[in-house]
């Protein structure tokens, strides 16, 4: 085999385990749908919990590294604690080798049967179940074709001097085989990857466990890169828990480098003559060992973190806080996030609303600049989460995501145009108080109490959105409510106007009034009933 051939067999090799897991990964993902939003969501302070969470994700994912970013961006999103994030972090680390025991398995021989299974499933099956299953099988299949490439490649390498000189160099030196681990997971991003070659060079006869244990430990500190990277345009605290990552694992290697020895004697006696099952054994027993030691004193890796990246004063974000554009690579969890966004979003406008209010019952010029601040706020929001949309809308989501995640998209336009007549209000309190207008006692009364049975409608209307629970006869109550007292109003403006018991201005910003809060109870009522929209493809709608 010339040279070229191995550079391209191991080059192919590695591109179909890659893309093997990636479509097991989706398949996974799709399979256990909102399963596994709810497991990322009902993380507790309990670590223990925490590690089994993190196993879970990461083994559904096969991916460390994004379960990792997908704590820096929930610690960024402020939905996750770093005390939380700890057990998260170190169970990511225990998910990732279960992809390393997966592959250390000879399984080549029966992947074209997964493969063709697979794939005519795939082509001919209706049901978007059932073509998930079919992308796991599929994934599957080629993930272990793309080992067995990989192992073939490998094969006639140790007829190379320069690469048994390098095998050598590292055998004897085991910090140069962490480096070594470190830089090629840390260009892979893939810690799943680089464990998946070394099974590949054992497999192929061309290391043994001194040489591939060191590597195993510089892999696991090269994984750390991917959520030091997304950790770099985060806040504060999410750059402290990609920290943490890192120090959870730096700590681990210097901790397990003196004892390579002993571990390579321990893997070996469990498996003597299965090299690659050793690679995956000792990948395993080095990260269930460190998280059993790192747990129970994991609080004070959470206060170095914090003495090295001290809690400075953090203004409110102008923009979404809760998007972030790597969880795309999870769709199902980005959806999720575009729905908190959308709430947090809507809960702004609902107190934009009542800001303007106090703002015109009593003259307040901060309350007055905070409501345009808020606006711009809103305005921002609405525009991140419409790119958002259009982002993930380019992903494979399921339908019942695709469908909520379309109803967002009608929300936010619903929500805007609530900052909108706020906006109008605040206006309104502007011309009353540099024109000295006031409304006559009636008027008052009468502006409070619709303002009381909008401001309702528009927590109804978030609660249904949230939670689909709110019934369609308590949303169309209210919103009678809210046409009758306008109506009635109208006529009791109009009955002072003709009696003179109302100045000409005041009536006129009264009626201006009741149509702003009368058109918000409008929108909130789109909004609560936004779930009986037909759902439209969500790029044909943003275009």
């Amino acid at each position: 085999m010339s040279s070229f051939e191995i550079v391209t067999g191991i080059f192919g090799g590695l591109g179909l385990f890659l893309y093997g897991m990636k479509l097991m990964s989706d398949g996974l993902e799709n399979v256990a749908g909102e399963k596994l939003k709810g497991i990322l969501e009902k993380i507790t302070s309990n670590k223990v919990i925490g590690v089994l969470v993190g196993t879970i994700v990461t083994a559904i994912i096969q991916s460390s590294s994004a379960t990792t970013v997908m704590v820096v961006s929930f610690v960024n999103a402020g939905l996750m604690t770093l005390t939380q994030a700890t057990g998260v972090i170190l169970g990511s680390n225990i998910g990732t080798t279960i992809t390393a025991q997966m592959v250390s398995f000879n399984l080549e021989v029966i992947a074209p049967i997964f493969i063709g299974v697979g794939a005519i499933v795939m082509m001919s099956a209706k049901k978007k179940r059932i073509k998930d299953l079919a992308y796991i099988a599929l994934g599957f299949g080629i993930l272990f074709m793309g080992m067995g490439l990989m192992s073939s490649s490998l094969k006639p390498i140790s007829n190379l001097q320069i690469f048994n000189d390098f095998i050598s160099v590292i055998g004897k030196n085991h910090f140069l085989g962490v480096l070594v681990g470190l830089t090629m997971t840390a260009i892979l991003q893939s810690s799943s990857a680089t464990t998946g070659i070394l099974v590949a060079l054992a497999n192929s006869g061309n290391i043994d466990m001194n040489v591939a244990f060191p590597i195993i430990l510089g892999c696991n500190i090269g994984t750390c890169v991917t959520a030091i990277l997304a950790g770099l345009t985060a806040n504060r605290t999410a750059k402290k828990a990609a920290l943490l990552h890192l120090l959870f694992n730096i700590f681990g290697t210097v901790l397990f480098l003196p004892f390579s020895d002993k571990v390579v004697t321990f893997v070996n006696y469990l498996t003597p003559d299965n090299v690659a099952r050793q690679v995956a054994n000792a990948h395993t027993i080095f990260n269930v060992v460190i998280t059993i030691f790192i747990l129970p004193i994991s609080k004070y890796f959470v206060m170095l973190v914090n003495h090295i990246l001290p809690d400075d004063e953090g203004k409110e974000s102008c923009g979404a806080i809760y998007l972030d554009k790597k969880l795309l690579e999870t769709p199902i969890v980005a959806s999720g996030q575009v729905i908190k966004e959308t709430i947090r979003m809507a809960n702004k406008a609902k107190n934009n609303l009542e800001l303007a209010m106090e703002v015109f019952l009593n003259w307040n010029e901060e309350k007055m600049k905070k409501v345009y601040a808020n606006e711009s706020i809103i305005n921002t929001l609405e525009r991140d989460i419409t790119e958002y949309l259009i982002e993930l809308s380019q992903h494979n989501l399921p339908e019942e995501n695709a469908k909520l995640v379309s109803q967002a998209y009608h929300t936010i336009n619903d929500i805007e145009r609530i900052g909108d007549h706020a906006e109008n209000i605040v206006e309104l309190a502007i011309q009353k108080y540099e024109n000295n207008i006031t409304l006559s006692y009636d008027g008052y009364k009468e502006v409070r109490q619709l303002f009381e049975v909008t401001l309702r409608s528009i927590t109804i209307a978030i609660e249904s959105f949230k939670s689909n629970e709110i019934s369609d006869d308590e949303v169309e109550k209210v919103e009678e409510e809210i046409d009758s007292l306008e109506k009635q109003f109208r006529e009791n403006n109009i009955n002072r106007l003709s009696a003179k018991t109302c100045l000409a201005d005041a009536g006129i910003m009264f009626f201006d009034l009741l149509s702003n809060l009368e058109r918000i109870g409008d929108h909130a009522n789109n909004i609560a009933t936004v779930k009986e929209k037909p759902n439209h493809k969500i790029h044909a709608e943003l275009c």
